[in-house]
C-alpha cells in the first residue's frame, strides 16, 4: 500500500456489526480495503458471526453486548483478541484510541453513550440508529460541533437527502434555498394493501419486509411506516 493510501485509510469501529446495516458496512470495507479498515466489531449476542467477521477482517477488539456470552466468545475468538463486554464493552469500543470513526448501528437506545463517548474522543460519528438522535439529537449535535468531529447518516434515505444538501446547510437551511425534506420509502409490505384491512395483519405479515431482511423491530417499524416518523 502506498503512503497516500496509508494517509487516507479510515479506521472504524462497528457497534452493530451483524445486523443488516453492521454487514453492509463490512461489504464496504470489502469492496475498498484500501480505504477503510475495520479495527473494532461489536455484536448483541451473535458470537459465532462476530468471529467469523473478526477473523476475516483481522479484527483485534471484539465486543458482546450480552455479557453471559462472553466465555462463549472467548472460547472461539482468534487468538490474540482482546474481549469487550456489555454496556461497557460497547463504550470502550467506540474509545478505540486508533479508530477515526465509530458506525452506530445498534437497534434502541443502546447507542446513546457509545456514540457520545466516541465524540468525546474526537472520533467521527456514522449513525444508522435513529433512535438516540429522535431521543437526544440535540445533545448529539450540541457535542460534535463543540468536538469538531462530523455525525454521518448511513440510513439510506437519510444520506441521499445528506448528500443533496449544499454545504453550509447546518447554518441555515432556507438561506441555502431548502425549504422542505421529503423523505422516500419503499412502502414495506403492506404497499398494496387494501387499508381496511390493515387492522387484520399479522406479525409475520409485518416482518416480511419485500426488499431487505431486518431484525423484527425494524421490521415493524419499516411496515407501520414509524420509521419514517422517527
Amino acid at each position: 500500500m502506498s503512503d497516500s493510501h496509508s494517509a487516507t485509510r479510515k479506521k472504524v469501529v462497528i457497534l452493530g456489526s451483524t445486523g443488516s446495516i453492521g454487514t453492509s458496512a463490512l461489504k464496504v470495507a470489502r469492496e475498498i480495503p484500501e480505504r477503510m479498515e475495520v479495527v473494532g466489531l461489536a455484536a448483541g449476542r451473535r458470537t459465532e458471526e462476530l468471529v467469523v467477521q473478526a477473523r476475516e477482517f483481522g479484527v483485534k477488539h471484539l465486543a458482546i453486548a450480552d455479557e453471559s456470552l462472553t466465555d462463549q466468545l472467548a472460547e472461539s475468538a482468534p487468538e490474540g483478541c482482546v474481549l469487550h463486554a456489555g454496556a461497557e464493552g460497547l463504550r470502550e469500543l467506540a474509545r478505540l484510541p486508533e479508530a477515526d470513526m465509530v458506525l452506530i448501528a445498534i437497534v434502541g437506545t443502546e447507542g446513546l453513550q457509545p456514540a457520545l463517548d466516541a465524540i468525546e474522543a474526537g472520533k467521527d460519528l456514522a449513525v444508522a440508529s435513529k433512535e438516540i438522535l429522535v431521543m437526544a439529537g440535540e445533545l448529539v449535535m450540541k457535542a460534535a460541533k463543540e468536538a469538531g468531529v462530523k455525525v454521518l447518516p448511513i440510513d439510506s434515505e437519510h444520506n441521499a437527502i445528506f448528500q443533496c444538501l449544499p454545504d453550509g446547510y447546518t447554518r441555515s437551511m432556507t438561506a441555502h434555498g431548502v425549504e422542505k425534506i421529503l423523505l422516500t420509502a419503499s412502502g414495506g409490505p403492506f404497499l398494496h394493501r387494501d387499508v381496511n384491512t390493515l387492522d387484520q395483519v399479522t406479525v409475520e405479515e409485518a416482518v416480511a419486509h419485500p426488499k431487505w431482511v431486518m431484525g423484527r423491530k425494524i421490521s415493524v417499524d419499516s411496515a407501520t411506516m414509524m420509521n419514517k416518523g422517527l
